[in-house]
C-alpha cells in the first residue's frame, strides 16, 4: 500500500491540526472550559463546533450527500489522530464515540426514512446518541450470544424487557440503537431497533461512576420494562442484530485507535518539551541516555501503532472486513497509549502527576482502552484463531489488481 495521503486528505489533516493548535489546546488551559465530568463544557463546545462547521471540518466521516465531508477511512485515520491531540478534539468535530460509530452504521444500513428521522439530527449536532448492547452478568458482554434482553413482537410493535449497563452517552442521548434477542437462533437471534429517550417503558437507573474522565452522557445502567418500538423503527431485517453490530464495531474499533494515537502523541509532546528545558546536574534531561531510551521506545511504539492502524484502514477502504488487522491494531494501540502517557508522566515527574498538564487526565482515560469494544484478550483470541486457520498464510501479502 502507499502510505502517502491524497492531497485532499492531507489538506483536511493540516486544517484539523491548525484548528487544534489555535483553538483547542489554549482552551484546555482554562478551568472554565470543563464540565463536572472533566470534559468540555456545553458553552465552549457549541462555540467550537460552530467554528468547525464554518471551516468545513464537520463530520469528516459522513458521506457528502448526508452533510459530511466524505473522507475515506485512511483519511479519517490521519485526521482523527490530529483531532485527539486535544482531549476536547473529537467531540468538537462530531467524531467522538459513540455518535461516530452510530452515525457510520446508520449511514450504511438505515433506510432513507430512518436516516431522515434518526441519523440527520445526530449529523446536524442537534442530538446525541447511544448504542445499547452490554448487559450485567449473566447477560452479554464480549459474547453477544449471552444476550438476555428480549424484544417480543406484538402486532406491528416490539415490546422490550431487560437490563443493560455501561451504556456510553446514555445520560445525554436522545436517539438510541438497541440490540435485543428476538429468537433463540444462535446466529440470527438478535435484532436492532431505534428508540427515543422520551418513549415510555424504560429508565436510566444510574450514571455509573468511573475511574477516568467521562464522555458526554457518561456510562449508564438502563432497565426496560415494556418499552414499545414500532416495527418501522427496526434496523435491517429481523435477526440481523449481530450483523449490524459487526458492521458498526469494525470501523468503530479502528476509530478508537486513531484517536488514541493522537493522545499518545500529545503525551510525548508534553514530555519532550519538558525534558528539553528541564536541567539536572548541569545538563538538560533530554541529553541523558536513560531519558532518550524511554522517549525513543515510546515513539517507536506509536509509529508501529500508526502503521497497524493505517494498514487496517486501507484494507477497509478496499472492501475487506480486515478483522484480524483491526483486532491487532486495537490491542497494540491500547497498550501504546498507556505506555506513552506513563512514560511521559515518569519523565515529567511531579509536574506530570499534577493537573498542570493533561497527562493525568490522559492516564486515567487510557486505562479503558484495553476494555472498550472488546477486551484485549478477546481480540487476541480473534487473530489467534485466524493464525490457527491460515497458518503460514496469516502473513500473506495482498496482490494488486
Amino acid at each position: 500500500m502507499d502510505f502517502s495521503l491524497s492531497a485532499r486528505n492531507e489538506s483536511y489533516r493540516q486544517r484539523i491540526r491548525a484548528f487544534v493548535e489555535g483553538e483547542l489546546l489554549p482552551l484546555e488551559r482554562e478551568p472554565g472550559s470543563y464540565d463536572e465530568h472533566e470534559n468540555i463544557a456545553p458553552d465552549p463546545l457549541e462555540k467550537m463546533r460552530s467554528k468547525a462547521r464554518k471551516q468545513g471540518l464537520w463530520c469528516l466521516q459522513i458521506p457528502e450527500n448526508l452533510g459530511g465531508q466524505g473522507l475515506d477511512i485512511s483519511g479519517m485515520a490521519a485526521c482523527y489522530e490530529e483531532m485527539n491531540r486535544s482531549i476536547f478534539g473529537p467531540v468538537v468535530f462530531n467524531a467522538a464515540a459513540p455518535d461516530d460509530g452510530n452515525m457510520t452504521v446508520l449511514a450504511k444500513v438505515a433506510t432513507a426514512e430512518q436516516q431522515a428521522r434518526w441519523l440527520m439530527p445526530i449529523i446536524d449536532g442537534r442530538v446525541r446518541s447511544s448504542f445499547v448492547m452490554t448487559e450485567p452478568p449473566p447477560g452479554c458482554g464480549s459474547d453477544p450470544g449471552m444476550m438476555l434482553t428480549t424484544a417480543k413482537r406484538q402486532g406491528d410493535r416490539w415490546v422490550i424487557h431487560g437490563h443493560k449497563h455501561y451504556i456510553t452517552g446514555a445520560g445525554e442521548a436522545s436517539h438510541f440503537i438497541l440490540i435485543a434477542r428476538t429468537s433463540d437462533d444462535s446466529r440470527k437471534g438478535l435484532s436492532a431497533f431505534m428508540f427515543h429517550r422520551d418513549d415510555p417503558g424504560w429508565e436510566i437507573v444510574r450514571r455509573i461512576p468511573i475511574m477516568g474522565p467521562e464522555e458526554h452522557g457518561g456510562h449508564c445502567e438502563l432497565e426496560f420494562n415494556g418499552l414499545e418500538i414500532p416495527d418501522e423503527n427496526r434496523l435491517m431485517d429481523v435477526g440481523d442484530g449481530l450483523k449490524l453490530t459487526q458492521i458498526r464495531l469494525g470501523t468503530a474499533r479502528l476509530t478508537h485507535c486513531m484517536r488514541w494515537l493522537g493522545l499518545a502523541r500529545r503525551s510525548l509532546e508534553v514530555a519532550t518539551e519538558y525534558v528539553g528545558r528541564r536541567e539536572s546536574f548541569g545538563r538538560p534531561l533530554a541529553e541523558r541516555e536513560g531519558v532518550q531510551w524511554l522517549l525513543g521506545e515510546a515513539a517507536m511504539d506509536i509509529q508501529v501503532g500508526r502503521l497497524l492502524t493505517m494498514h487496517a484502514a486501507w484494507k477497509l477502504d478496499q472492501g475487506d472486513f480486515a478483522r484480524k488487522e483491526v483486532s491487532m491494531a486495537k490491542v497494540a494501540v491500547a497498550d501504546t497509549l498507556h505506555k506513552a502517557v506513563d512514560t511521559a508522566i515518569q519523565l515529567c515527574g511531579a509536574r506530570g502527576y499534577s493537573k498542570d498538564t493533561p497527562l493525568e487526565w490522559i492516564y486515567r482515560y487510557a486505562r479503558q482502552a484495553r476494555l472498550v469494544d472488546g477486551a484485549s484478550e478477546v481480540h487476541k483470541m480473534v487473530f489467534s484463531k485466524t493464525l490457527l486457520s491460515e497458518r503460514a498464510d496469516f502473513w500473506h501479502w495482498g496482490v494488486a489488481p
